[in-house]
């Protein structure tokens, strides 16, 4: 088990790179991707990669690379992390469902 401090620092760079990907959004959508719940899943390394596995609206989605790359420097910014690794997956296939109650709203699906 880490030292109480050491738990502390991972949170808090975890808090910090949830606060960096609600800063990314999708040029089409004005709701950044972990509220539309594009953001499957994160993974910090204690070496400082992240790897965040994510999904696009659509496989089509012209603005995917954007996006990707907005990631990386974004969550790259964060004081620790070293690289940082993006996967896009297709399934589980995004819905709407997977939508914050923020994001419904501001989108009108609410």
């Amino acid at each position: 088990m880490q030292p109480f401090w050491k738990m502390n620092e991972f949170l808090e760079k975890e808090e910090a790179i949830l606060r960096m990907l609600k800063t990314v959004f999708d040029p089409e959508i004005p709701v950044n991707v972990y509220d539309l719940g594009l953001i499957y899943g994160i993974e910090l390394k204690p070496d400082g990669i992240c790897e965040i596995t994510m999904t696009l609206t659509a496989p089509s989605c012209p603005a995917g690379d954007f996006i990707v790359e907005d990631i990386r420097q974004k969550v790259g910014s964060v004081e620790g992390i070293k690289d940082v690794k993006v996967t896009i997956v297709f399934e589980p296939e995004w819905t709407k469902d997977m939508m914050s109650e923020e994001a419904k709203l501001e989108l009108g699906f609410l």
